[in-house]
């Protein structure tokens, strides 16, 4: 399949997924930060879409179906799967893997563990971390005043020019630079971007199992503008039959992205 037959089905998906759940997608979502941004989604593809589903689902999210369409909903993140072959599971990407919070991480845990989810113990206390079908990974870190059961946190960058990839984040997104415990990291509102020096090969994103990510924003046509100016290709804009607008790039260490403003 080509990159453009891709982007125009992953369009015409995301315009029918959000014209039958405008209201949750308000609702879910974090509130942009003076720039318009805010974190979206996560765009899985997966061998085996029946497994992922039975996935997403035992570890926690909120599963919708309309015409065998599935989107699901976990407080500050959206996860869309399509069929396709992964050329590679996430750790073999820049993105080794995401994160998320609970309460508790023994009683998270007990419960992931009684759904039959691939779950085990961190390196500390606070830690677990979660498998998925096809090579994806998933950290979980307890926050004790998590007001949510599950809730997104963080998306993890495995490269060794993280200084870089911190300061184009914050420049072009106002991703607000500084650490996470030992690693530089930038926030957008509904994630932690996490930077970490990453020894190996790391390949890009697009045609793995984390395909892409989705960032929101309020203005698609100022922010393509400010990546187009950091000499960034921007492809596939288009503005959907309900109003969304979307767009793809590919930054500049790999990390395939998705725009989105309208949601």
């Amino acid at each position: 399949m080509t990159k453009a037959i891709s982007i125009q089905l992953h369009a015409a998906l995301l315009g029918m997924l959000l014209c039958l759940f405008p209201v949750l997608s308000q609702a879910q979502l974090a509130e942009p930060n003076d720039k318009g941004v805010y974190m979206g989604h996560l765009h899985y593809q997966t061998s085996d879409v029946e497994a992922m589903n039975d996935f997403w689902v035992r570890f926690g999210a909120e599963a919708f179906n309309n015409n065998g369409i599935d989107m699901f909903s976990i407080p500050g993140v959206y996860i869309l799967i399509r069929e396709g072959e992964p050329s590679a599971p996430s750790t073999e990407t820049i993105i080794n893997h995401i994160g998320f919070n609970v309460p508790d991480a023994d009683v998270a845990f007990a419960r992931l563990q009684a759904a039959g989810v691939d779950v085990e113990r961190g390196g500390f206390s606070r830690q677990l971390w979660v498998n998925t079908p096809d090579g994806g990974r998933i950290e979980i870190l307890a926050d004790e005043n998590l007001d949510v059961p599950l809730k997104f946190h963080h998306i993890h960058w495995f490269i060794p020019d993280y200084a870089a990839i911190q300061a184009w984040y914050s420049e072009i997104f106002n991703a607000v630079p500084g650490m996470r415990g030992q690693f530089q990291a930038g926030d957008i509102p509904g994630a932690n971007l996490t930077y970490q020096d990453g020894q190996g090969d790391f390949g890009p994103t697009q045609g793995t199992l984390l395909d892409h990510i989705g960032i929101g924003v309020t203005d698609i046509q100022a922010t393509m503008a400010d990546l187009e100016a950091a000499g960034i290709e921007v492809e596939g804009y288009r503005t959907l039959p309900n109003g969304v607008s979307i767009a793809f790039f590919t930054d500049p260490w790999g990390t395939y992205v998705e725009l989105t403003e309208g949601i």
